[in-house]
């Protein structure tokens, strides 16, 4: 059993954003080698997510509209003080946390339209998300 751990980092432009991060993953997992096993991929910040879903603009769209919908960003809260991101966190729990997925012949074990996003909703500073793979 072997494994590889990297970390990818985002500063956003944008508080809110979803960025495709599949092929990002499908190089670390080139480098490891590692030909069967399961990656995990997991946000370090309680304000993101890590989702698996199909890339196109007007579903990223509903998900952002849904979420704004159920849990307004600009309401008052109680977390809010000395920060404005309640709804961020409870985004995160809505929309996921991590991800793990199988490695097959070396390959992400991928659907027809699956790609993987990084959910960033509390952004313009630096962040960072794990990348652990294990498998032989």
């Amino acid at each position: 059993m072997r494994s590889k751990t990297e970390y990818l980092e985002f500063n956003t432009k944008n508080k809110i954003e979803f960025i495709l991060i599949t092929h990002e993953i499908e190089k670390i997992i080139a480098k490891s080698e590692i030909k069967e096993g399961i990656i995990l991929i997991n946000p370090m910040h309680i304000t993101t997510a890590v989702i698996v879903n199909d890339n196109e603009s007007g579903l990223l769209s509903d998900f952002r509209r849904t979420l704004e919908r159920l849990v307004p960003y600009n309401e008052k809260y109680s977390h809010n003080i000395g920060e404005d991101n309640a709804a961020a966190h409870i985004w995160r729990q809505f929309i996921g946390h991590q991800v793990v997925m199988a490695i097959t012949n070396g390959k992400l074990d991928l659907g027809p339209w699956e790609q993987i996003f990084y959910c960033e909703f509390d952004g313009q500073r630096r962040k960072r998300v794990l990348v652990k793979i294990i498998g032989e």
